[in-house]
């Protein structure tokens, strides 16, 4: 299969809380992005890399990047207002490398291995769509106000990670298709009527959002 990465770092990290977006944060001295793309890159049956970045953050990108001049990257291309738009940018830019399949991967999640990315990619052997998660082993609760209000049966539900993978024309018709935003492609994909396997992820592929993920990221270097 003719495979291909995109990578999305359009995001701003708000929730995270500082200027800087969480992508580009130093981690042990390297930024997420550049730790995914170092993992991409290193794997032989990768043919082409897309990364999505935020239009003000060229400047970011080149620091990221420097002294990468492997020809499989693709020069960036700008995100929009919402993450599924930004995605389908990536995918439009993918058009003409022609992949048969596309592993969609959030840049904040610099920990992704090789084990992943090749479980996708057998699983994408025989279904149209696949991403790694982990299955849900606490105890879940409604609440309100902060008030533990109704158990909720944790049976059968799973925890999203990334990369998330799909027959790469069947990922494009999707987008085209679909109205508004999602939490991830897998939603896209289901509401289009896509079937989605899932493969067990890891726990070490967490995606940074809050300083003690960061944290949490370094503690894991060490």
């Amino acid at each position: 299969m003719k495979v291909a990465i995109l990578i999305v770092a359009a995001g701003r990290g708000r929730r995270f809380g500082d200027p800087l977006p969480k992508q580009y944060l130093p981690v042990a001295g390297i930024c997420a992005l550049r730790r995914c793309l170092d993992t991409f890159l290193g794997m032989v049956n990768v043919g082409t890399v897309q990364v999505v970045i935020h239009s003000d953050d060229a400047d970011l990108y080149a620091g990221a990047v420097a002294g990468v001049f492997d020809p499989r990257l693709n020069q960036p291309v700008a995100g929009a207002e919402t993450r599924a738009k930004s995605v389908m940018r990536g995918l439009l830019a993918l058009q003409d490398a022609a992949p048969d399949v596309v592993l969609v991967h959030d840049a904040a999640r610099p920990f992704v291995t090789e084990r992943i990315v090749a479980d996708v990619l057998t699983a994408l052997e025989h279904a149209d769509g696949a991403f790694a998660a982990l299955p849900v082993v606490d105890a879940l609760w409604q609440a309100e106000d902060g008030l533990a209000l109704t158990p909720v049966a944790r049976d059968g539900l799973w925890r999203a990670q990334t990369p998330q993978g799909f027959r790469f024309q069947a990922l494009l018709d999707a987008h085209r298709t679909y109205q508004g935003d999602a939490a991830d492609d897998v939603e896209i994909a289901r509401a289009m009527g896509i079937d989605v396997r899932i493969v067990h992820g890891d726990t070490a592929n967490f995606k940074i959002t809050t300083p003690e993920d960061l944290a949490r990221a370094e503690r894991f270097l060490r």
